[in-house]
């Protein structure tokens, strides 16, 4: 199945409203980088045991580890759970930045180094966020 199935079928699988939200954060990240990578991580280990939800990922980010190995990861992704959204900006080195730059502005939103969570779309404001994810992407382009 290609990756772009995958994505339709996990967003065909959410409930509503949080499909219409997911549809929308896709479609805007998209828009704002035509032709990136797609990812679809389905949240399974090797085993085929469920070790986090499934995630939408966009762009490509070489991410190196302490032991010098290099991994390719997205810039950017979404992923729909219990409590509603996830943002996930990748790579960025200043882990205050999104906090200090986009916390005060984006809404009813938990802000951390990496992650953006919020309820709903309606809780934050939709320009703010896909300002953070684009300054994300960025500061990641290779």
């Amino acid at each position: 199945m290609t990756t772009k199935a995958q994505i339709s079928r996990y967003l065909e699988a959410l409930p509503e409203p949080k499909q219409g939200d997911m549809r929308k954060l896709h479609g805007a990240i998209l828009d704002m980088n035509p032709g990136c990578k797609l990812w679809f991580l389905d949240g399974k280990d090797e085993s085929g045991k469920i070790v986090s939800n499934p995630c939408i990922g966009y762009g490509t980010l070489g991410k190196q580890y302490a032991n010098g190995k290099t991994k390719q990861v997205f810039q950017a992704g979404i992923s729909a759970n219990s409590a509603g959204l996830s943002v996930y900006i990748m790579g960025m080195d200043d882990k205050k930045y999104l906090q200090s730059k986009y916390g005060d502005s984006i809404g009813k939103a938990n802000v951390t180094g990496y992650c953006i969570k919020f309820k709903a779309l309606k809780d934050i404001n939709l320009d703010t966020l896909k300002k953070a994810i684009q300054d994300g992407v960025e500061q990641t382009r290779a």
